[in-house]
């Protein structure tokens, strides 16, 4: 089976191309960095040819709302065009837990565009919601970081480790299209301000981190229910402290 992962050489591609290698598949790690690029469409038919599967793992550049917008709506729709004409079975794509209740971040909005424009294809699809990934945990601080304190809301989160991703991504491929939604988070659930002190912590950085309920998630101001997922999500295996201890390691 050939299955195309787009952005099949970032953080969660490069590990479900090693996965789906490993169950025998034949995958094509599609990145503009080997001549794939769905914003302009060079390489994309050669690509896609053949594919049953395709996994859109691509990102926006941006967290900026145009461009964002952009970036979600061009590279939907040429690789949605492309994956119909290749005679695509299954069309798998990576979005967020939280998406449609944080419409006030323009992020969110480009990637809730998205969605739509999958459902509305007519190519059979899952999308899969995650929730944030452990890895974005230093973002995070730096997004709120002002001065030596780093000020973050106090919401529930449930972050999911990198390598649980891509278990889940790789699973999925190798399974039947549910034209549906598919939810998938961390083991455990914590405050942002006190996981991000903990990591912090951990990995030897000094600053201070302020519980602030005023303070804004890339733009959006969050609740106890907007990043955490009630809809009966598929748990990952890492915990927080296992994370922990291998990121203060590198």
């Amino acid at each position: 089976m050939k299955i195309v992962i787009i952005g099949g050489t970032g953080l969660i591609g490069s590990k479900t191309v090693e996965r789906l290698r490993k169950q025998g598949c034949e995958v094509v790690a599609a990145a503009p960095n080997t001549g794939v690029n769905t914003i302009t469409g060079e390489g994309l038919e050669a690509a896609l040819a053949g594919a049953e599967v395709v996994i859109d793992l691509a990102n926006s550049p941006s967290f900026e709302d145009q461009p964002a917008m952009d970036f979600f709506t061009t590279s939907g729709r040429n690789l949605l065009a492309a994956g119909k004409v290749a005679g695509v079975r299954h069309h798998i794509a990576l979005s967020v837990v939280g998406t449609e209740r944080l419409q006030d971040c323009g992020y969110f909005r480009a990637k809730l565009v998205q969605e739509e424009l999958i459902k509305a294809s007519g190519i059979l699809y899952t999308i899969v919601h995650s929730t944030q990934f452990m890895e974005f945990l230093a973002s995070i601080a730096k997004s709120g970081t002002v001065g030596e304190a780093v000020h973050l809301s106090p919401a529930y989160v449930q972050p999911i480790a990198s390598d649980d991703v891509a278990d889940a991504m790789a699973g999925i491929a190798l399974g039947a299209p549910i034209n549906g939604m598919i939810e998938i988070s961390g083991p455990e659930r914590a405050r942002m301000s006190e996981l991000v002190a903990r990591y912090l912590k951990a990995v030897g950085d000094p600053r201070e981190v302020v519980a602030d309920p005023e303070a804004l998630y890339f733009g959006a101001r969050l609740n106890d229910t907007s990043l955490v997922s009630d809809n009966n999500p598929r748990l990952g295996r890492i915990t927080f402290e296992q994370w922990f201890a291998t990121a203060a390691r590198k």
